[in-house]
């Protein structure tokens, strides 16, 4: 299947499911190239940015594991390469 490469925007508006979060990202760690995490503390979220490289069904199941949290909204954006 062909790799592609794109960008995850991880918003957690519930901080109870951090650890949760954690784990999945660990899950998928062989897929995540960057990560970096903002906090807005002022509006009481959280941003997750993630840089990843897989086929479509490795980015598509940690997207999904991830948007069936409550509280956590997912969007991904993925590109082709060769």
């Amino acid at each position: 299947m062909e790799k592609r490469i794109g960008a995850v925007i991880i918003l957690v508006e519930d901080r109870n499911f951090v650890d949760k979060i954690n784990d999945i990202l660990s899950t998928h760690a062989q897929i995540i190239i960057g990560r970096q995490g903002v906090p807005l503390r002022d509006k009481g979220i959280s941003i997750i940015n993630l840089i990843v490289e897989g086929t479509t069904d490795e980015i598509s199941s940690l997207t999904g594991k991830l948007g069936r949290l409550q509280g956590v909204q997912v969007k991904s954006v993925l590109t082709k390469y060769k």
